[in-house]
């Protein structure tokens, strides 16, 4: 059995993230985990905090994802991308798994669009869309036929995620569901995730392993 985190923050892009992607990948590795996903934060906010042109923009957000790639190849733990979007209709977050670095670089602005046109853009490709901490305040819960699933474990210590709502509206609409620690703090570390079969060797079979149900168990840990 493998352990995947897949929502993970570093600090060399995300501007909350309080702990370099050197120092977490060593520190996954010690708590026994197999692999991470590296979910930073995808949004105007800090997009608007960058110059140069997209491909610029792109290349410094990948910095911490390609920071623990390169370390994880060295340590023996699978680094995996995604990215932790926020559109500008509201504060609604969403995990976004099936991507790679090409990606990010053909689709400018993604967070300018709403999750009804990118939901309907990405519909015949490999990407997923879950809802991160859906009932969380000054959330607001997604309509179901938008959403492939549901974070349903939000492990962050510093938020009220009410993990429960979120279990119980994912199985009422039939929503997968994941585990996360949304780590971002030393504190956050193995606090979430889950437990796949095999290990996915990137993002794609991720996303092919999470839409086949081919998750064998959720991390909780409180």
């Amino acid at each position: 059995m493998y352990l995947y985190d897949v929502h993970v923050h570093t600090s060399e892009t995300s501007l909350c993230g309080k702990v370099d992607a050197k120092t977490l990948v060593h520190m996954y590795k010690n708590a026994g985990y197999h692999g991470l996903v590296i979910t930073d934060h995808f949004h105007g906010d800090y997009f608007n905090t960058l110059a140069g042109s997209w491909k610029d923009r792109v290349n410094e957000y990948l910095r911490g994802y390609r920071i623990a790639l390169q370390e994880g190849r060295k340590t023996g733990i699978n680094v995996i991308l995604g990215i932790e979007l926020r559109f500008e209709e509201n504060y609604n977050d969403y995990l976004i798994y099936g991507i790679d670095e090409d990606f990010l670089f053909k689709n400018e602005y993604l967070y300018r669009m709403n999750i009804k046109t990118f939901h309907d853009y990405v519909r015949e490709t490999p990407v997923l869309i879950y809802q991160a901490h859906p009932f969380r305040a000054a959330v607001f819960l997604e309509k179901p036929e938008y959403l492939d699933g549901i974070e349903v474990y939000n492990g962050n210590p510093r938020h009220e995620s009410r993990n429960e709502k979120a279990a119980e509206y994912a199985k009422k609409h039939s929503l997968k569901m994941i585990s996360g620690s949304d780590f971002h703090q030393v504190m956050d570390l193995a606090r979430g995730g889950i437990v796949l079969p095999e290990a996915p060797k990137d993002s794609m079979e991720l996303a092919n392993m999470l839409a086949e149900g081919n998750v064998i168990r959720l991390i909780q840990n409180n």
